[in-house]
């Protein structure tokens, strides 16, 4: 009896997620193919230079690990938002990277910094503080599976490994914040049953008039008689006839 229907799973849900993602395994490929040598491109901080990164570095990796462990919650986390925040995606998917990139380049050591893992992040901390501030069940519990999946990341945004770009994934956890707060308006409204809106009345429920005022339950109503009886008398009142020729009288 509910009055609305549930998000429809459409082709673009997954097919642009697993286009990105591909086009990153593209590039990873191209670079030890060809020898291009990719890290230049990267995010250099404090350098005019550098900040073609913000475009080009999450396409860049320094390894299969580092690739293979950014594939996966991208591809995750992206098919989530463009599933749920279908309205909103591509601003917080396109502007999301480019701030979180130029934010790296601000507050960035002075070292190349490549990857997605900033956009890892970012996606990250807007689909659990959206769905949180969202109040709406679908997306808390989305939420939590964030948490579940991904809740380790929280370690990386703190300079525990000097390898490790912290300072890229700090941005891409403070913008997804930010991009919560901006986006507080839901695209996901709450499901309303037909008892629940305003115009709803009980004795056009089909269900409800199977019940007297006291509660009991009717399982032939008047009406439902007076249907079948109109339908048995108008059953009496139809007479077929066959007529057969026979050929050799002819």
């Amino acid at each position: 009896m509910s009055s609305e229907k549930s998000l429809p799973f459409t082709p673009d849900v997954l097919l642009f997620p697993v286009f990105i993602v591909l086009s990153i395994w593209i590039a990873y490929w191209m670079d030890i193919r060809f020898d291009i040598f990719f890290n230049r491109w990267g995010i250099h901080p404090q350098r005019v230079e550098g900040l073609r990164g913000i475009v080009f570095g999450p396409f860049i990796h320094g390894s299969v690990k580092h690739l293979f462990n950014n594939s996966v919650p991208l591809l995750v986390l992206g098919t989530a938002l463009f599933y749920f925040y279908r309205d909103i995606r591509w601003k917080v998917l396109i502007y999301g990277t480019l701030i979180t990139g130029l934010f790296t380049w601000i507050i960035g050591r002075p070292a190349l910094h490549i990857g997605a893992s900033g956009i890892v992040y970012m996606l990250a901390a807007f689909l659990f503080f959206k769905g949180i501030f969202s109040k709406r069940y679908q997306l808390t519990a989305l939420s939590f599976a964030v948490v579940f999946l991904y809740g380790s990341l929280l370690w990386y945004l703190f300079p525990i490994d000097p390898k490790i770009s912290w300072e890229g994934h700090l941005s891409g956890f403070v913008v997804g914040i930010g991009f919560a707060l901006l986006f507080r308006q839901n695209p996901v409204e709450n499901k309303k049953y037909d008892w629940e809106r305003e115009d709803y009345n009980e004795e056009d429920d089909p269900f409800l008039r199977h019940f007297d005022e006291n509660g009991n339950f009717i399982e032939n109503l008047p009406e439902d008689n007076i249907e079948d009886s109109k339908q048995e008398e108008s059953n009496k009142r139809i007479r077929i006839t066959y007529t057969f020729k026979d050929k050799d009288k002819e």
